[in-house]
């Protein structure tokens, strides 16, 4: 499999396939302590992200060349029975890749998305990621440096985690963090798609997320009379970083890992 992406598989049992968000890499399930928990997890590197080289940066920019990309490791290792957990960017990837699976590839049983959501980004969203991918050629170590602390309610109580971060962050090319970026700012709106299947899908959230509020979350999921809404596990005390600042409640809530 040549360039594709980098990735790791343990433990014995139901399979649930990891993915990370933007900025970060595989080793940001660490906290969860998952060689402790039940289950087989597979966690990839996206591409531009971690040990993943982003393997075609002149292609048009999109979710669907991530998910893609997470269906040709399923498919080198003949995966035929998993869920999902996404955070952030890795539940857009997540998302894609359980509404559309490639040919070829079974399709996942659930989803569960971390501080993550189902729906496009808005006009004023869509600006902030093209100055985004603009900053990532011109001033990626100031970006990296502002924008990793706010993913974190109380970023003074986390300060060796942040540095961590911000580390891995740089060590990032230009390309693909503007690519990611991009990628995000075009994604489709899978709401509808969560709504016709709430049982497939579960969302673990931040209530101190400042990138996506609760009261936006809730609006947007509200079902209509009589339909059936996906569950919503609210976090009190975390925010954009869930898995950091709520991990044993990030780990219960998250119980499809074994199931």
């Amino acid at each position: 499999m040549a360039k594709g992406l980098h990735y790791e598989l343990f433990g014995e049992g139901p399979l649930t396939v990891f993915l990370h968000g933007f900025l970060e890499s595989s080793t940001m399930w660490e906290p969860l302590n998952l060689a402790e928990l039940p289950g087989t997890k597979l966690l990839i590197d996206l591409p531009g992200h971690g040990k993943s080289p982003l393997s075609n940066p002149s292609e048009i920019p999109s979710v669907k060349f991530m998910a893609d990309e997470v269906g040709r490791v399923l498919t080198l290792l003949k995966i035929d029975a998993y869920r999902l957990i996404g955070h952030s960017m890795g539940g857009y990837v997540a998302l894609e890749l359980f509404a559309n699976t490639p040919k070829g590839i079974s399709k996942p049983s659930h989803v569960t998305l971390l501080n993550s959501n189902c729906w496009s980004d808005s006009e004023a969203k869509q600006g902030d990621r093209l100055r985004v991918a603009r900053i990532a050629y011109t001033g990626k170590e100031l970006f990296i440096n502002e924008a990793i602390p706010n993913l974190f309610a109380q970023p003074e109580a986390y300060q060796k985690e942040i540095a961590a971060l911000k580390q891995e962050a740089k060590a990032m090319t230009s390309e693909a963090i503007a690519y990611a970026a991009l990628a995000m700012r075009t994604r489709r709106d899978y709401t509808s798609w969560v709504m016709e299947n709430p049982s497939k899908v579960r969302f673990i959230h931040g209530a101190l997320d400042r990138l996506v509020s609760v009261e936006e979350l809730h609006q947007r999921l509200r079902p209509a009379a009589g339909q059936a809404a996906p569950e919503i596990i609210i976090l009190p005390n975390a925010g954009h970083m869930a898995h950091w600042e709520a991990t044993a409640e990030v780990v219960r809530g998250g119980n499809t890992f074994s199931q």
